[in-house]
């Protein structure tokens, strides 16, 4: 069995880690290059103990297939040009290349895109939606961890236009979502037993969900009201999102809710990683696997959607996803490497 040579593009932070310890057990690649500015000339073993695998971090990306970039936005961008040029497969999970919109990263990102070019040509990296082009893709534009959550708790009733396009997004993210780098809104003293919103002008992960959204939906104009909460766990998120329903679209009552269910189930029927649940899930139930977790219902007395969805931020919302991106451009089953169950309690 033939095996690829894949890379990994600064190993230190959150989300480097994880990718580390998902591809480290995958049957069909091997790890042959690690970067990470902060720790050149370590092991990985002795930057993260739990890894247990002695390859050393370098400055340099080696000789590879393909490389995952961890790097945060516009540094990522940066490092990944070079990386194209030369042939490389890239999976980027920084925001360099998820907006199709060169204009809009000096006002979400507080850059200009180096290299406006590669907007066009990079594939948003949600296989739900767009499994081909990322088979045949050379640079995938890895999802943000809430949209993730939000597409996929919303596009079976978007597809199908059974909702207004006003719509109100609640997530609820563990610490890790904000990356490894200190800071006082992720310290223990400020973290531990709080709940707070924050971005309430405006989440930088609002254009993303909007730009997938109007993809769905060719012609709509959406109005999404996105309100972001730290919780003080280590990982997971936990979305709400509430629409009014469309008169007419879907019955009322009981059946209007079963309805609802079945268009779900069939939406995601063939989909390896998304399920449809029975009752409202729990971070929990997504601990460490590559799950996301759907739960749709009706407001009987308001004729209100409510979706709730759930996943891992670190995996389904970052290095799992990666993984499965990898997993397609690279011909290998979706599912490789990536069949871990969660854990639980």
């Amino acid at each position: 069995m033939k095996q690829f040579n894949v890379g990994i593009i600064n190993v230190t932070g959150y989300t480097g880690a994880e990718l580390a310890r998902l591809l480290y057990r995958h049957p069909r690649v091997r790890v042959n290059s690690i970067t990470g500015r902060s720790a050149i000339g370590q092991r990985l073993k002795d930057v993260f103990p739990h890894l247990d695998v002695d390859s050393f971090i370098s400055a340099e990306l080696g000789d590879v297939n393909l490389a995952f970039s961890a790097m945060p936005h516009k540094a990522s961008a940066e490092v990944i040009l070079p990386l194209l040029k030369r042939g490389i497969k890239v999976v980027d999970l920084s925001a360099d290349f998820r907006l199709k919109d060169a204009a809009a990263y000096p006002g979400w990102y507080d850059f200009s895109h180096p290299a406006p070019e590669f907007l066009k040509e990079a594939v948003y990296g949600l296989p739900e939606f767009y499994r081909h082009k990322i088979a045949s893709a050379n640079l995938v534009a890895n999802p943000g961890c809430y949209p993730v959550a939000v597409l996929l708790a919303l596009a079976p009733v978007v597809k199908e236009q059974l909702i207004y396009p006003d719509i109100i997004v609640d997530s609820k993210s563990g610490i890790s979502g904000a990356g490894r780098t200190l800071s006082l809104a992720t310290h223990f003293s400020e973290a531990s037993d709080n709940v707070s919103a924050y971005a309430l002008e405006g989440h930088r992960h609002l254009p993303e969900i909007v730009q997938e959204l109007e993809a769905l939906s060719p012609g709509s104009s959406f109005s999404i009201t996105f309100v972001p909460h730290l919780i003080p766990m280590s990982r997971g998120i936990l979305t709400s999102c509430y629409a009014k329903l469309k008169e007419g679209k879907i019955d009322r009552g009981e059946r209007g809710k079963d309805k609802l269910r079945q268009l779900y189930y069939d939406f995601y029927r063939d989909e390896p990683f998304v399920r449809v649940v029975n009752i409202p899930p729990q971070t929990k139930h997504t601990w460490g696997n590559n799950f996301c977790l759907v739960y749709p219902t009706i407001d009987l007395r308001t004729n209100r959607l409510i979706v709730i969805s759930c996943l891992d931020n670190l995996v389904k919302g970052a290095a799992g996803q990666a993984i499965q991106n990898m997993n397609l451009m690279l011909g290998f089953p979706e599912t490789s490497g990536l069949e871990a169950l969660a854990i639980y309690p």
